[in-house]
């Protein structure tokens, strides 16, 4: 095959940040993507409806002349959103979710949720009010290896959530482990998932193995093989209950090759590409179109876009860098070639 035409697609976890390096990374993402559902830890982190529609206007002013592309806004949960915002978010237009960060978990995550069982309350509204709670699913105490965590989350905080709640949304996002990939199959349908590519493609190699190599680093870390190869099993299947998600998170070059670096891969430059790359991996192009274009429009209830788009397999080199100055960014494979383009 070498060419690959689908409904324009959508991405349901993305980081656009504010300021310069928004107006550096928003053109990429709608140069590809319809809609993306905006990820909510900015500093201070986006926590009222009123914030998220500012805050939306933003983006918007921001996007390339002509661009096509709608931001679908989230609230940063806390330990004080009082359960009338839950209301507010579920009569909004314009915001779509709650994402919960365990305090610690992640970049610009130490507002979030310290004892998620005090945050019931707010699971109830949202089971209530029928508004979709996005998790990252990882442990935060330092007693437990890095390489856990997401393991330990769903057995000791999501399986109880998913108990407790049984008629509340839930997307996992980014799942990185073969028990992620299990537990979001046998869970209700109201259940999903997002997947990343770099999650795809690469494993914990790609971090470590001949020197440490920042741009792969992200939160939840890359694992070992056998679990990359669940994931691949995930998408491959056709199953609704995985959807895109890039979880692209753009960090100045200088944040990420330092002696402590942010978590996060730019990967807005190209994503449609790899992820195509990732379904070839495994024979699965036909099953490209679901992941990215349906089911994640499905899960929200919002319509499927009615547009195209096109991806050819011609190589093109990456670029090494993004951005001026100190808002400098380096992309997923910077300086690499991708056997996939998508058509001008």
């Amino acid at each position: 095959m070498d060419k690959l035409t689908i409904s324009r697609p959508d991405d349901w976890h993305l980081h656009l940040r504010s300021g310069a390096m928004l107006r550096t990374v928003v053109g990429h993402t709608a140069r590809q993507f319809a809609r993306a559902i905006v990820m909510p830890n900015l500093k201070p982190p986006v926590v009222t409806v009123e914030q998220a529609l500012r805050y939306r206007d933003e983006i918007l002013q921001a996007l390339p002349a002509g661009a096509d592309f709608q931001p679908l806004m989230t609230l940063y949960l806390t330990g004080n959103t009082p359960i009338a915002e839950v209301e507010k978010v579920a009569k909004s237009e314009h915001v779509h979710a709650f994402k919960l960060y365990p305090a610690g978990a992640t970049t610009n995550s130490d507002a979030g949720v310290a004892n998620i069982e005090a945050a019931y309350p707010l699971f109830e509204a949202m089971e209530k009010f029928a508004v979709p709670l996005l998790v990252h699913g990882e442990v935060t105490a330092a007693e437990y290896d890095i390489f856990d965590r997401e393991k330990i989350f769903l057995d000791t905080q999501l399986t109880g959530i998913v108990r407790r709640f049984p008629a509340l949304r839930i997307v996992v996002e980014h799942l990185t482990t073969r028990e992620a990939v299990q537990f979001v199959g046998e869970a209700p349908a109201h259940v999903g998932a997002t997947i990343t590519p770099q999650h795809l493609l690469y494993n914990r190699n790609a971090i470590l193995a001949g020197g440490i190599r920042p741009h792969f680093y992200c939160l939840p870390v890359l694992k070992r093989e056998h679990h990359r190869q669940a994931l691949l099993e995930a998408v491959g299947s056709g199953n609704p209950k995985f959807f895109l998600g890039t979880d692209s998170a753009p960090h100045p070059t200088a944040a990420k090759e330092t002696s402590c670096g942010c978590a996060g891969c730019y990967s807005a430059h190209a994503a449609l590409e790899l992820y195509a790359e990732a379904f070839e991996q495994i024979g699965a192009l036909d099953k490209l179109e679901g992941f990215a274009s349906q089911f994640g429009a499905d899960f929200y209830g919002l319509p499927r876009n009615v547009g195209t788009i096109t991806l050819e397999k011609r190589t093109w080199a990456l670029p090494e860098r993004y951005g001026e100055a100190e808002h400098t960014l380096t992309p997923l494979r910077a300086g690499e070639t991708l056997n996939w383009r998508v058509a001008d």
